[in-house]
């Protein structure tokens, strides 16, 4: 099964201002016909709600949390390699993945034009909540739920690009092609708004058992500023926000007992679940993230001879298999592996993949299959009903020990990393030190599309960190360069050259 690139070349001018709003009613509606404008809003209490599921549901784009997606994230860091056929996607999604990209790579410009999108639909629900009829206390939940989104849309583009145009307000129709809202914000602007857009929805959002299920939580947006602040290494912070999940203050939470549910659709929105992307069927069979299982999915080779389940990108490298202790079940929950003929293997829900001599490569991502026969679909394998795990109660673990380490807290590390060891079925570790930590975190979220994020930032405590990651992955990491991506030409074009390129690209 091949990929075909559908690239979608967008002025950041059209996304600044993003047209008049639509939505759906709930997250598993169709796309809307119709517009929801300011009349609309101050007429009917319900119509702010449709805008706020509108932004949420930006999140099921294939620039947002689909192929590129997986592009940016798992290929380009140590956990995968291109996967596929040594050809296929050869010029771009090789070049993310030997960290040799160029400005020219359409991934990269997709990714920009859909994040801005979604923020421009956030800022424009942002303008017109106020004007609703709802009461005050939905009005603020609602603005603290778009924040969030807003928060998450910066977080991943600061990660992905570095500063970023910093857009938090519609502008007026004769100022849109102002150049100075192509300009970018520096690292540390766009950081104190991602901080900003938090805080405000810790104070406004209810936790989990108050709101529907899917909706940003109060304990959402604490896990997620706690992330942020482990980014400007702000540990103090980052430890109280997560030590008041973790002790259950802010709502119920708990690891699953067992890890590999998590990614089924019996761990959706589980007691480990804090935040995900919502996902499911409707009579459009489009509810869903565009091409996220598929494009990972098991991949015919050789002898072919079956009907694969997908383009095979995205294969766990043998550097994420190095990382494993013996008899973590964590990875086999993590790795589909190929086995030799005349075997084939067997996946959780009976289906068998052919013998390797039959499938393109010697690993996949169990982590993002969704079953055809055992779990909820449509018949739309582009869009199978997969939710995309946002933040759990795992990763607010590691959170936690690595600022607990960093404060001076080692006991408190060592519990909640011990948290993560037993579930996975190993022994507790008696002494705790930053590479211990570092090493649950990759073994825990791996595949999780976080890596190259969590190297980069760990190249920032301890220099020669990524550097020597990626060496070990045959890959050459360059300081200065390498930590984010280039501006998508495309985007430079059109801003009339507002927008600066990163060093060394």
């Amino acid at each position: 099964m091949n990929y075909k690139q559908h690239l979608i070349r967008m002025s950041l001018f059209v996304a600044l201002s993003g047209g008049a709003m639509t939505a759906c009613k709930d997250f598993l509606d169709t796309p809307p016909q119709g517009q929801i404008g300011e009349a609309a809003v101050r007429s009917d209490p319900a119509a702010a709600q449709s805008l706020v599921t509108g932004v949420y549901n930006t999140m099921w784009q294939g620039g947002m949390h689909g192929f590129d997606f997986v592009g940016m994230t798992n290929i380009a860091s140590d956990d995968a390699d291109k996967g596929s056929s040594p050809s296929d996607g050869a010029n771009s999604f090789g070049t993310l993945d030997n960290l040799t990209v160029t400005p020219g790579v359409g991934n990269l410009d997709n990714v920009w034009a859909t994040y801005f999108r979604a923020i421009a639909r956030a800022n424009q629900a942002l303008s017109l909540i106020p004007l609703s009829p709802a009461e005050a206390t939905v009005r603020n939940q609602l603005e603290g739920e778009v924040r969030f989104l807003r928060a998450y849309f910066y977080f991943n583009l600061v990660r992905f690009f570095g500063g970023v145009p910093l857009i938090t307000s519609v502008p007026p129709v004769e100022g849109i092609n102002n150049t100075a809202l192509q300009a970018r914000a520096t690292q540390e602007e766009v950081y104190t708004q991602i901080a900003s857009d938090l805080r405000y929805a810790v104070n406004a959002l209810p936790i989990k058992t108050q709101t529907q299920t899917g909706k940003a939580t109060k304990a959402a947006a604490m896990a997620m500023l706690a992330k942020v602040y482990l980014y400007q290494k702000n540990y103090q912070q980052a430890y109280v926000l997560t030590d008041s999940i973790i002790k259950n203050q802010v709502g119920t939470y708990d690891l699953l007992p067992n890890y590999a549910n998590i990614w089924r659709e019996t761990g959706a929105n589980s007691a480990e679940s804090i935040f995900e992307v919502q996902t499911g069927t409707n009579l459009s069979c489009d509810a869903a993230i565009e091409l996220y299982s598929v494009c990972q999915g098991p991949r015919a080779g050789g002898r072919r001879g079956w009907s694969d389940l997908g383009f095979g990108f995205g294969t766990p490298s043998e550097s994420l298999l190095g990382e494993y202790e013996t008899n973590d079940v964590r990875r086999t929950a993590t790795i589909i592996f190929i086995n030799p003929a005349p075997r084939g293997t067997v996946l959780w829900d009976g289906f068998r993949v052919p013998s390797r001599d039959s499938v393109e490569n010697d690993r996949y991502n169990y982590k993002s299959y969704h079953s055809r026969t055992s779990e909820r679909n449509c018949g739309n394998n582009d869009r199978l009903p997969k939710n995309l795990r946002i933040m759990r109660l795992g990763e607010v673990l590691l959170i936690h020990a690595e600022a607990a380490q960093a404060t001076g807290r080692p006991a408190d590390a060592l519990v909640d990393i011990n948290r993560l060891r037993t579930r996975a079925g190993l022994p507790a570790q008696t002494t705790i030190d930053l590479p211990k930590i570092w090493h649950e975190r990759r073994v825990e979220l791996g595949m999780e599309h976080d890596r190259f994020f969590d190297l980069v930032r760990q190249e920032s405590v301890q220099p020669g960190r990524a550097v020597q990651a990626f060496a070990a992955h045959g890959k050459t990491f360059t300081k200065g360069k390498n930590e984010v991506f280039p501006i998508p030409q495309n985007q430079i074009q059109l801003s009339g050259g507002a927008l600066t390129q990163n060093p060394g690209y």
